[in-house]
């Protein structure tokens, strides 16, 4: 085998380094982004719930005969 050069030696260890730094960045910002996506969609999920169970409710009072409107249970 030929006998390596210094000159390509040194710069694999700070180009490795560069890399590692790179890949950490974009895993936290992978991590971030999914993060808040996570909240985003788990409170849109939850809302989307709520309003179904508030039109179930109102159904429900319609139909057993219940004056109350659809302004007053927030649909």
């Amino acid at each position: 085998l030929p006998s390596a050069s210094p000159v390509f030696i040194s710069p694999l260890p700070s180009q490795a380094e560069n890399l590692l730094c790179r890949l950490q960045e974009n895993f936290q910002a992978l991590t971030e982004k999914l993060t808040l996506r996570n909240i985003l969609f788990g409170t849109w999920e939850m809302g989307e719930r709520i309003n179904d169970l508030e039109k179930h409710v109102a159904d429900l009072m319609t139909e057993a005969g219940v004056e109350n409107s659809n302004e007053e249970l927030g649909v």
